[in-house]
């Protein structure tokens, strides 16, 4: 099962190697073994499969690689519909895909985490499976495939690689609208003969592309990030004019720091305004440029209204929303709360959830800046302790010294939005170990065709 390889008894970086995939790794990697025990992660294998595999990073415990040839596919695989290296488990059933996600979740929590005793309950599917996301982030790169005449190209990094942008014609995972939006860009950066970015050098002008729509206003945003440098914004403005229409907001991003980012830089606004609208739970929000915003509208509504049911709200508890964002969450429970004070450490999103709390007419809300480590505890010494404290921190999940503080902070309830279970899991056993009692978790399908999951877990104070 073995070709292309060392005699080694551990397989070497370029090595080729036949492996029957065994099961799927929180990530998405397939996992294999190499002569029946060297654990290898493959990425683009399913369960079932039997690839030929190059052999990428090797570590004492484990090596990665990456699938070169389907030999003999699983019978669960189907054909995948879309060219598109951020889908890659397209090529599962949806129905499989859902299993895969629950089972990961209870894996993470019963492994790293050692909880048992909780319910898991059935995973929420996404409302659609394709076309879902309300915000995509494009990178611009260079084809060479003709060295004489290269080719401007906007799309996603190649799998694996750091440096090389595959160009894409319809991103099933975006609107007709935002593809139309970001092939108008692309269109108008040709003309203009502007160049891209390289991420080995270091050189060049046009970085990433942002475009961000509001899925119930049909408000589209378009960011444009690039290097220092010259940019003909009026000319830009009326290639995004559709029928005498101007684009809802243009904004340009210029960042001058090495490497690939869209946060930071100096915004402009071009043309429209620097936010958009959109509607959620009843609710308007505005969403600046780079704000962030649950990127599943759809999916987002169900998330939350899974957050209202586990927290139980009668009317007159006080809500700590840790991570407040632009205050989607916390607003979304201010009817049935009696106060909410949110805490955010970035302050222009901290801003929107003030004007957001104003747009709705809401007053029994207050948000802060801060860092969650160092003033939750100056937020309780203010406001009292939390009858109920909501979390929905970064994929890192909460260090220990924000456990500590919210152990300190002592609510009676917490209810904690995950994107990652495996963070979840020991950010849960530690509260478990200070007195709480894990209760339901529910994962729900914002990301099909990616190995993403986001779940939502109640720990009650024992």
């Amino acid at each position: 099962m073995v070709s292309e390889t060392t005699t080694s008894a551990r397989p070497q970086r370029g090595d080729l190697l036949d492996l029957r995939i065994e099961s799927l790794a929180y990530g998405g990697n397939g996992v294999a073994r190499h002569d029946g025990g060297y654990v290898v992660f493959v990425q683009g294998g399913m369960p079932g499969d039997l690839v030929r595999a190059r052999i990428g990073k090797r570590k004492r415990a484990y090596a990665e690689a990456r699938v070169e040839e389907v030999l003999e596919p699983s019978p669960d695989r189907i054909a995948p519909v879309a060219d598109h290296p951020g889908a890659p488990w397209q090529v599962m059933p949806y129905a499989k895909q859902l299993e895969v996600k629950t089972q990961q979740v209870e894996d993470a929590l019963r492994r790293i985490g050692h909880l048992d005793g909780f319910t898991l309950e059935e995973i929420v599917p996404a409302a659609e499976q394709w076309r879902y996301r309300n915000k995509l982030e494009y990178s611009f790169g260079t084809d060479r495939t003709d060295p004489d005449h290269p080719v401007l190209v906007c799309g996603f990094h190649a799998p694996g690689s750091w440096e090389d942008i595959v160009g894409v014609d319809d991103c099933m995972l975006a609107s007709v609208a935002g593809n139309e939006a970001r092939d108008r860009v692309l269109a108008w950066c040709r003309e203009q003969g502007l160049d891209a970015y390289d991420r080995r050098t270091q050189v060049g002008f046009l970085r990433n592309l942002v475009v961000r729509e509001g899925r119930r206003t049909g408000e589209l945003q378009v960011r444009l990030v690039t290097s220092p440098g010259a940019l003909d914004g009026e000319s830009l403005a009326a290639a995004m004019t559709v029928d005498d229409q101007p684009i809802a907001s243009l904004l340009w991003t210029v960042i001058e720091t090495v490497g690939e980012t869209t946060q930071g830089g100096e915004t402009h606004l071009l043309v429209g305004e620097p936010q958009i609208r959109e509607e959620l739970s009843g609710l308007e929000f505005r969403i600046s440029g780079e704000a962030f915003f649950q990127t599943n509208t759809e999916m987002a509504e169900q998330l939350y209204a899974i957050v209202a049911e586990y927290a139980e709200l009668r009317g007159w508890e006080r809500v700590y929303d840790l991570y407040s964002g632009i205050g989607t969450i916390g607003l979304s429970l201010a009817a049935r709360s009696g106060e909410i004070w949110g805490l955010e450490i970035i302050e222009e999103a901290v801003e929107d959830a003030i004007a957001n709390a104003a747009l709705n007419h809401i007053d029994n809300v207050r948000f802060f800046a801060g860092d969650v480590r160092v003033s939750l505890r100056q937020l309780t010494e203010e406001a009292g302790r939390p009858d109920l404290l909501l979390i929905d921190p970064p994929r890192a999940g909460l260090s220990q010294k924000v456990v500590r503080r919210i152990i300190e902070a002592n609510p009676k309830r917490i209810v904690y939005v995950s994107c990652n279970p495996t963070t979840l899991a020991p950010n849960a056993a530690q509260l478990v170990e200070a007195g709480y009692k894990l209760g339901r978790v529910r994962p729900v399908d914002m990301f099909p065709q990616t190995p993403h999951i986001e779940c939502v877990a109640v720990l009650d104070r024992v």
